[in-house]
């Protein structure tokens, strides 16, 4: 019965030619050209056909070596995304998932589970600067490290810094952004983390480049931090939106909102879906739980309700299908020192996490977007986008 429910699955995927060994010993090809990649099934998957998540299902069997492939995991995985029975939305439960709010107690341990796997595991496979988002590639030939320089410099010339203004960092991450705008711009800058790992590389980080009393970070959720008096002149924000969920992205708009100065500038980094939806279970459940990824219209829906006006919106798609590949890459030149740490399961379902999300921004309408917005109008702003590539 599942492979019977396997082989009608594999047949589905009209437009890509592939084998497939099964466990039973007998192999198929699929497609009218020659297989551009194998996959090896060791086991029967147990209840394929039953479960409620195709991808989860593989996901798991191929963490569990159960499933071998022999060729391009990528290529596999666009495959993958061909499948009419993953295509399918499965809004089963929808709402119940999505309504239900993210406490402080949830959100310090979702932001845990993923950062605080330890920075000498990050450093492996990360730039020197340790940014962990979307890249900004100038050219093809731009190293990892120069991309995401570039991505930093990018954000801070969007921002607008003056001399002397205030900059907060909503999910700073290990720092680099921070120092940097201090650095370039001469502005006190202060990002917040829920992770004990970044708090304490970017402390580090700080005290050794003598920008204590102008560079500071604290661990404290934005919530905590909004029901403050303290005020920015500027707040970004890079891939920490992603982890606030869907109830709580009002909460997140009226914390920026409490924050920012009038008139001041806000740069929203995020992941982004074409439609609303729950997410891949697999990821939700291994990778980052308590996540959520916003639909673009769900954001620029949002932002009149709480007097801020978009100026700029960026795609940047495609930079992070290329972030994650280097990614990816590295990942797999340091497999033997992540073997020591971990055990293969670990080093399978980061495999399958990085190559996975890359195809995903390259397959489907995963986007990531820069969005750039004032809190109420801003007359004083340039005309043109030329500060932005000088």
């Amino acid at each position: 019965m599942e492979k019977m429910f396997l082989h009608k699955l594999f047949q589905s995927a009209e437009d890509s030619s592939f084998s497939i060994d099964y466990w039973d010993g007998s192999t198929e090809n699929y497609g009218k050209e020659s297989p551009a990649f194998k996959i090896i099934f060791n086991d029967k998957i147990s209840n394929i056909k039953k479960s409620k998540d195709l991808s989860l299902a593989l996901g798991e069997a191929y963490m569990d070596g159960a499933i071998e492939v022999e060729g391009d995991i990528q290529n596999v995985i666009q495959t993958i995304y061909q499948f009419p029975a993953l295509k399918k939305k499965n809004f089963k439960g929808l709402q119940k998932i999505l309504n239900k709010s993210t406490s402080l107690k949830k959100q310090y341990h979702d932001v845990q589970h993923h950062y605080d796997l330890g920075n000498d595991f990050y450093q492996l496979w990360l730039d020197d600067t340790m940014s962990y988002s979307c890249a900004y590639f100038c050219s093809e030939e731009d190293s990892l490290g120069q991309a995401q320089k570039q991505k930093i410099d990018h954000i801070l010339k969007k921002l607008q810094l003056h001399k002397g203004e205030t900059l907060l960092d909503i999910g700073s991450g290990w720092g680099w952004l921070i120092i940097r705008a201090a650095q370039q711009y001469g502005v006190k800058a202060l990002g917040i983390t829920l992770s004990e790992e970044q708090y304490s590389k970017t402390k580090q980080r700080i005290d050794e480049l003598g920008l204590t009393g102008q560079v500071d970070v604290r661990m404290v959720d934005y919530r905590q931090l909004a029901d403050s008096s303290e005020k920015f002149n500027k707040v970004v924000s890079v891939g920490m939106i992603e982890h606030v969920g869907k109830t709580n992205l009002p909460k997140y708009m009226e914390a920026v909102k409490k924050l920012l100065t009038p008139k001041g500038i806000s740069v929203l980094h995020c992941i982004t879906g074409q439609i609303e939806g729950p997410g891949n279970k697999w990821i939700l459940k291994y990778i980052f739980p308590g996540g959520y990824i916003p639909s673009i219209r769900e954001l620029i829906w949002l932002l009149p309700d709480y007097d801020f006006h978009l100026i700029d919106v960026e795609s940047l798609r495609m930079h992070y299908a290329r972030t994650l590949d280097h990614w990816a890459k590295n990942f797999e030149e340091k497999i033997e020192e992540v073997r020591k740490k971990y055990d293969e399961r670990f080093v399978r379902m980061w495999r399958l996490y990085l190559n996975s999300c890359s195809a995903s921004f390259k397959s489907t309408g995963l986007d990531i977007h820069q969005m750039v917005f004032t809190k109420g109008l801003n007359n004083g702003l340039p005309l043109t986008r030329e500060h932005m590539y000088i």
